[in-house]
């Protein structure tokens, strides 16, 4: 049994506004939004500037109205150089805006602007991390390359505009630094706009100003922002705000910009971000941005856009909202600093939202996993690690990036348990080197080894940098209340030779359920345990905690359920005394004695298909075990002990089940020819006294018995036929009243 993270929180009243989780399609839909967007890379990924000066802050003045593609402003951007003789400060800057001016303390500065590079040669050197600043004036329209980084559009018939810039289009609408090295600490945004529109954008809002037939939007923001989180939207929007208590006298402001004409629907269904931002502080850390604001702001493509504070949304389904809202942790916070770790980002942000389904919608979580795991084992390849960063489907992949990313995440949960695996989290999050920077892979693996004391590099070079997926083929049976495991595993990629995971069986029996988890090193392993039940079924991974597919498990023996009772054993009551136990020859308190169950071939010449050793307990039960092979025949079923007669069934019996059940003890006629004894209570017993096994209960029993009167025995004596250790006149008696009695068999 596993432990469960129990919320120490208080979730506002679902049945208020709860939403139900949203399908796979829609899911897609913003994936492949997400990946449309950044279809640019290819070409940005070319010219690169260098990292030789770190950015402090941002102040942004820009005038635009939403009707028509075009941006006119200033970039005032803070700097300290990081390498000595910097006289030159380089931005990205698409070509097809116009540099009007630069810049540097009220002077104007030369500059060339080729190749979407901005370079700006300044008067002197600037010494190593000495605080300086310069103004990039420009203006222009935005290359409409039908990707999103700046778009104009309309909603029912009013103008639109918004931004949107991961990976690399910022510099398609204002001078940049996108290598995902440099953080700005902290940004102004300015906005000049037709008085009619409102401006939504980072961090919180300080003023509204009229100034004629216009209005000035003031956004700030204190927190580090990476150049593709920075973004504005612009539109007749309706405003409304939620609150979420934070503390005593405390609450974080849920401030939503949604269209007019969307804004009751909006209002029933945002409000589910109370309990997903809730849920999302106690699994992790509270909510980074805490001193500003998280929102939403409605735009026009069809999904999201995690931008720091305030995500952009085409709609406002749990889906999207949980996701978006989720990179505000992984992706805006910490984010991953290459896009081979993109997965640092929308691993994360899936699998917290497939939390969400968990702990706030518990009964669509299995079919969350189940969708997930569908997709990625769709394919018999791939591996989390982007390994071809030139190609904005692989990068953006949703099987690969978003869910197998996710998967990983929720085995490594599975493989470190929840108290250490969530503690990991909160480590990596609050780790100063990460927090509010950026982080790779390795960064990650090191909180989680450090965390759980494991050793992960078997696990990550397996699930995240190799390819694939296992597939297991489980034979199992059980015997008593043993059951008998075999695992083999193949893989659907060769880059891997065999995935090492803790494997969940659950055996189950009727009133009983219990889950069993196997160390899988080695394909072929055999297991063994003891439950506190007799097993009937086995299923492996109910929980869906092991990506994998095309899994097989067999039951790979016939038991047979005998109930049988012997003549010299029984004490009444149903039960006879447990002679090996009492002997000490068998630790089991209910050890009566061993026998033979053989199956014989229900024609002549009979012959023994399977014979096997068993244990016969007090109370009459031997649970015997055959192999598979025997399946769907017809069988005499033959009781043998060491000193009672040889019995056989009274018919043959068709074996068509693994799970067979024969009780001798019902009636005479339960055996062939009814050869039993009608005990005193009413059972039904075999004859004891064939002491040689010759098939007939006779003299040379009788001298046999009489040779050895008197020996105490504490060990195993075929001729003490009533199992107290001694052969005595008790042992004449039954010899004496079954003389006569012969084997009766077809």
């Amino acid at each position: 049994m596993r432990k469960i993270l129990f919320l120490l929180v208080t979730l506002f009243p679902l049945s208020c506004f709860a939403q139900q989780p949203q399908s796979d399609i829609e899911f897609n839909q913003f994936v492949n939004m997400e990946g449309k967007v950044h279809t640019n890379i290819i070409q940005a990924l070319a010219p690169s500037i260098p990292d030789n000066y770190d950015l402090k802050y941002h102040r942004f003045k820009w005038r635009v109205d939403p009707a028509v593609r075009y941006i006119q402003g200033s970039v005032t951007s803070y700097f300290t150089p990081k390498t000595a003789g910097f006289n030159e400060v380089n931005f990205d800057l698409s070509i097809s805006l116009i540099v009007d001016s630069v810049r540097y303390h009220a002077l104007a500065a030369p500059f060339v602007h080729n190749a979407d590079v901005l370079k700006i040669t300044l008067p002197s050197v600037i010494p190593v991390n000495n605080l300086d600043s310069i103004i990039v004036y420009y203006h222009g329209v935005p290359p409409n390359n039908g990707f999103g980084s700046f778009t104009t559009s309309t909603h029912s018939g009013t103008p639109v505009m918004w931004t949107l810039s991961e990976p690399f289009g910022a510099k398609e609408w204002w001078p940049c630094k996108q290598n995902l090295n440099d953080k700005v600490d902290s940004i102004d945004v300015i906005i000049t706009t037709p008085k009619t529109y409102r401006v939504a954008s980072i961090g919180v809002l300080l003023s509204e100003t009229l100034s004629g037939s216009d209005k000035i939007y003031h956004w700030q923001s204190h927190y580090p922002i990476e150049a593709y989180l920075v973004a504005f939207a612009v539109t007749n929007y309706s405003v409304y705000s939620h609150y979420l208590p934070m503390g005593p006298g405390d609450s974080l402001e849920i401030l939503n910009y949604v269209y007019p004409e969307n804004l009751a629907t909006a209002q029933t269904q945002t409000a589910g971000i109370l309990n997903i931002i809730s849920l999302f502080d106690s699994l992790t850390i509270p909510y980074p941005f805490a001193n500003e604001k998280y929102g939403h702001c409605q735009f026009g493509w069809g999904g999201g856009m995690e931008h720091q504070t305030m995500s952009f949304v085409s709609n406002f389904s749990h889906s999207l909202i949980a996701h978006e809202c989720a990179h505000q942790w992984f992706g805006d916070m910490v984010t991953c600093g290459s896009w081979e770790d993109i997965w640092l980002n929308e691993g994360f942000a899936t699998y917290m939202e497939g939390l969400s389904q968990e702990f706030l919608f518990p009964a669509a979580w299995y079919n969350w996993k189940l969708s997930k795991k569908n997709n990625i084992t769709s394919v018999a390849s791939g591996s989390v690690l982007c390994d071809d960063t030139t190609s904005i489907n692989r990068i953006f992949s949703s099987r690969l990036s978003y869910n197998k990313g996710a998967y990983v995440l929720h085995m490594l949960r599975w493989k470190l348990g929840d108290v250490l695996f969530f503690q990991a989290l909160r480590n990596y999050l609050n780790d100063p080197e990460l927090a509010f920077n950026y982080a790779k892979t390795p960064d990650l693996i090191n909180h989680m080894e450090t965390t759980s004391g494991q050793n992960l590099t078997t696990f990550f070079n397996q699930w995240y940098y190799k390819q694939g997926y296992p597939s297991y083929q489980i034979f199992w049976h059980r015997s008593g209340n043993d059951v008998i495991v075999k695992i083999n595993q193949s893989q659907s990629h060769v880059s891997v030779g065999f995935f090492e995971m803790p494997l969940p069986i659950r055996f189950t029996a009727a009133g009983f359920d219990t889950t069993v988890v196997f160390n899988h090193t080695s394909s072929g392993q055999i297991f063994t345990r003891t439950l506190n039940f007799q097993a009937t079924t086995a299923s492996f991974d109910p929980n869906l905690w092991i990506l994998s597919a095309n899994n097989v498990v067999t039951y790979d023996a016939v038991n047979l359920n005998l109930k049988a009772l012997i003549e010299g054993f029984y004490m009444g009551g149903g039960q006879m005394a447990a002679v090996l136990y009492n002997r000490g020859l068998n630790v089991i308190s209910t050890a009566c004695d061993s026998i033979t169950i053989q199956l014989r071939n229900s024609v002549s010449p009979f012959a023994i298909v399977a014979s096997v050793k068993s244990l016969l307990h007090s109370n009459g039960t031997a649970d015997i075990v055959f192999p598979q092979s025997v399946l769907n025949q017809s069988y005499y079923i033959v009781f043998k002990h060491r000193n009672s007669l040889e019995t056989w069934s009274k018919n043959s019996v068709l074996f068509n089940s693994s799970f067979m059940n024969y009780d001798f003890t019902l009636s005479a006629t339960q055996a062939f020819g009814n050869n039993q004894k009608v005990l005193g209570d009413g059972k039904f017993a075999f004859y004891s006294g064939d002491q040689n096994q010759d098939g007939i209960i006779n003299a040379i029993d009788f001298s046999s018995t009489g040779n050895n009167a008197g020996l105490f025995q504490t060990g195993y004596l075929i001729y003490d036929l009533t199992g107290d250790g001694f052969t005595e006149s008790s042992d004449y008696c039954l010899l004496e009243n079954n003389i006569g009695k012969i084997l009766l068999r077809p």
